[in-house]
């Protein structure tokens, strides 16, 4: 009767080791979702921005047509791009654009006067401040899970329940990869 108790046991504990993992991997597989619905609010609050920045400056910057170009086409791609890599491709080229269009604002003093651009350059730059935190707890929780399906033993669970590894939100484009520089 012994022996069978403690085969019995022994199994007992395997299956909760068992559930644990798993139930471990669905967790921070959710974790992961979450973070990336997280960073998705933000880039949808910074899509909405864009065009009423770009409303704003219009009146000042007329024949500044190429850069309110360059940022409206950035911005329809980024709202239009699918999957981390693209997204982080696409939010890169946005990014590059809506600095080109910061730095237009320095040739129109009236422009930068202007209440309205400056709530709304003042909203886009809190909502930058957003994603960056939401790109970098996705990654975060991105590291996390990776590594979880990597390990042994939830490996092995990992690999009998088909998780797979997500990517991570990376800057792709060259120029958000170069050191600033600093002139006087």
């Amino acid at each position: 009767m012994v022996p069978i108790l403690i085969i019995v046991a022994i199994i007992v504990v395997f299956v909760l080791i068992f559930v644990a993992m798993y139930n471990g991997l669905v967790k921070t597989r959710n974790r992961v979702d979450n973070a990336w619905s997280q960073i998705d609010v933000q880039l949808k609050r910074r899509h909405d921005l864009s065009p009423n920045l770009l409303e704003t400056v219009k009146g000042y910057a007329k024949h500044e047509a190429e850069t309110l170009e360059s940022v409206v086409q950035a911005r329809n791609a980024a709202v239009s791009a699918t999957g981390v890599a693209a997204q982080g491709q696409a939010e890169g080229m946005l990014s590059g654009a809506l600095g080109k269009l910061f730095a237009l604002s320095e040739a129109y003093p009236d422009l930068k006067a202007n209440t309205n651009f400056l709530q709304f350059q003042e909203e886009l730059t809190a909502t930058e401040d957003k994603v960056s935190y939401s790109r970098q707890f996705y990654n975060d929780s991105v590291l996390g899970y990776n590594n979880k399906i990597g390990t042994i033993p939830s490996n092995i669970i990992a690999g009998m329940f088909n998780f797979t590894t997500r990517e991570f939100f990376e800057v792709s484009t060259p120029e958000d990869r170069e050191v600033p520089k600093v002139q006087f």
